[in-house]
């Protein structure tokens, strides 16, 4: 059973009061080259009808050589704070959380679908659980939170800097020719020249790597009732 940091309460939280919260959070992440090459990585997501507190959360870890799925396990519960943008890491991660103990392969870097340091408060979903989880975290989003950047080149493996306010917050990258890039920014322990890499490594052919893919699948599959949970 995987165990975290219990840094703080979930419930009875106002959005004022998580904001402050993330304010105080930030100075404990650090962005910094990996100690040792990892050996497997897990792709966490979740799933929920906007407006509905019902979440469907999913990990799925991988063996970074191979591709090959080594354990998944999705939770179904439910949320206790409201859709907010930019604190949907309170919605989201007490379900990530409550998956991550029921693992028994613990990873040695875990991928978000989300931002890390590419957050208007540099503490997005993948920073604030890397606090938790104390290990190397990043952040791989569809869709951009806030940076602007130039149109990389159309090759897989181009990317350009995300800027916000004059900071590198992530890269847009592009992970096969001629798509929409993803928008990738380091977490917690991890830097993004490495999460670019680990990012690129991910390649099963699609625009999203393998890791948030298949979580991506398990999620929807527990959501539609094709899947159970754990």
């Amino acid at each position: 059973m995987a165990d975290y940091l219990p840094l703080h309460d979930w419930t009875n939280i106002t959005p004022t009061e998580a904001v402050a919260l993330q304010q105080q959070l930030r100075s404990q992440i650090q962005i910094q080259p990996l100690s040792q090459p990892p050996r497997t990585i897990a792709g966490c997501d979740i799933s929920f009808n906007k407006f509905e507190e019902t979440v469907y959360a999913g990990i799925v870890v991988l063996n970074l050589k191979t591709m090959e799925t080594i354990e998944e396990v999705g939770v179904i519960s439910s949320a206790t704070f409201p859709y907010v943008p930019g604190l949907l890491s309170f919605r989201e991660i007490p379900s990530l959380l409550e998956a991550w103990t029921k693992l028994r392969a613990e990873p040695d870097v875990v991928m978000f679908d989300g931002h890390g340091t590419a957050h208007p408060r540099r503490i997005g979903i993948a920073s604030h659980a890397g606090l938790f989880l104390n290990r190397p975290t990043f952040g791989c989003g569809k869709s951009v939170l806030v940076g602007k950047y130039e149109e990389p080149a159309p090759e897989r493996g181009a990317w350009s800097p995300m800027l916000h306010y004059r900071d590198v917050v992530g890269a847009a990258l592009r992970t096969k020719n001629k798509v929409n890039p993803v928008y990738v920014s380091p977490g917690h322990l991890i830097d993004l020249e490495m999460a670019i890499s680990l990012t690129l490594q991910c390649d099963g052919g699609y625009r999203i790597p393998e890791p948030t893919r298949r979580t991506h699948n398990l999620v929807n599959a527990l959501r539609r009732g094709e899947r159970k949970a754990d």
